[in-house]
């Protein structure tokens, strides 16, 4: 072979190198694409499918509070279906979905006493450090009547225990160290700070296939 072909095979060579590597990277960023879109789906899914249960409860044109709001979709969804401004507080700066938001200290609610019909905690109490603090702003928030909708994971077995652990490590060093308890010890707790427990009900673990853990939710209004 002379240096003329040595040369084009090797430029031939570096193309074919090139175009190898340009279909890698579109394929690969194609697929965390994709992936990224399915995660997202199932998030906004699973919020919507929280939201509609929890428009069963409250009625349509009540004024909500979701503290620890998370992403927002929850709020986002609920805020449609009852025809009003669902407003969501959390302590991080920003939320994914469009909703009237705002952050807060973790401890005291940035708004007004007796100014909502009902408040949402969904998931949140948990990684509340001094959860009677916030039970005792959920009660000064409330309108006379109001409702507080609590979702909780309740560690019943060695498999929820592990799970919650799990759960425990990843957030930690953003919210502290989460305290789980039990059904008895919730009850105890929400009557200690004056609600009255209206309805309560254990819930699947398989809600969430990557957080299969024991639940439970209560609904609670606060006593006079």
């Amino acid at each position: 072979m002379n240096a003329a072909s040595r040369i084009i095979s090797a430029r031939v060579a570096d193309i074919s190198a090139n175009q190898g590597r340009d279909i890698s990277t579109r394929v690969s960023h194609g697929f965390a694409r994709r992936v990224a879109r399915e995660r997202r789906r199932r998030k906004v899914g699973r919020a919507y499918d929280m939201a509609l249960e929890i428009a069963r409860t409250i009625p349509r044109g009540s004024e909500v509070l979701d503290v620890g709001c998370g992403n927002g979709f929850i709020a986002h969804h609920l805020s449609a279906m009852l025809g009003t401004s669902v407003v969501g507080i959390d302590v991080t700066n920003h939320t994914e979905a469009p909703i009237d938001y705002c952050c807060y200290d973790g401890r005291r609610f940035p708004v007004a006493d007796s100014s909502y019909d009902s408040v949402l905690l969904c998931y949140v109490l948990h990684h509340a450090q001094v959860v009677q603090v916030i039970l005792e702003e959920t009660r000064r928030v409330l309108r006379p009547g109001g409702l507080a909708l609590i979702y909780e994971d309740i560690p019943q077995t060695w498999w929820d225990k592990g799970v919650c652990w799990i759960h425990d490590r990843q957030w930690r060093d953003r919210t502290g160290p989460c305290r789980f308890r039990s059904e008895l010890e919730w009850q105890h707790l929400f009557q200690a700070c004056g609600f009255e427990i209206v309805n309560e009900k254990r819930l699947s673990r398989w809600r969430k296939l990557t957080h299969p853990v024991g639940r439970k939710y209560y609904l609670l209004q606060a006593g006079s």
